[in-house]
């Protein structure tokens, strides 16, 4: 194993700044060409300790002001609107880019990446969606599917 430091989020490893343990090659093969991660030598962790260090405080300012806007999304209800049959199927799916849209109606400006629905919304009917403010801060959205 070796050890490297993020240099972006990585899905199922870690995320930016983390030191993490990967193989070898998965290390050297893809994340540091790649440009997602560099090698952890002690000149490296002296640099990241200090900008972890400077980034602490900046991290918590940012950290506060999502769960500010997690409270006022907390208990939200969604309506959005899809073309559907007679029997209750959607024509498409509704995912994270008309949860995005809706949020945005009522003045929440969330990227939709940061929207994670469960399972493919195909029928309507009441669902739930996970919205990621930052690292430590979700908030999940009920939302309806209504016909058009």
């Amino acid at each position: 194993m070796m050890e490297i430091i993020l240099k972006e989020d990585v899905t199922n490893l870690g995320h930016k700044d983390d030191i993490v343990k990967v193989k070898p090659g998965y290390g050297r093969n893809y994340l540091i060409p790649q440009g997602i991660a560099v090698l952890a030598t002690a000149s490296a962790r002296k640099v990241h300790a200090e900008n972890q260090k400077q980034r602490a405080h900046k991290e918590e300012k940012m950290r506060q002001e999502a769960a500010a806007v997690a409270t006022q999304l907390e208990g939200k209800k969604l309506t959005i609107g899809a073309k559907a049959s007679s029997t209750g199927k959607i024509f498409g799916s509704v995912n994270n880019i008309q949860i995005a849209e809706a949020l945005e109606k009522d003045g929440f400006k969330i990227e939709r990446k940061n929207i994670v629905i469960k399972d493919a919304v195909k029928e309507l009917g009441s669902y739930t969606a996970t919205v990621k403010l930052h690292r430590d801060v979700k908030v999940s959205i009920d939302f309806e599917v209504v016909a058009e």
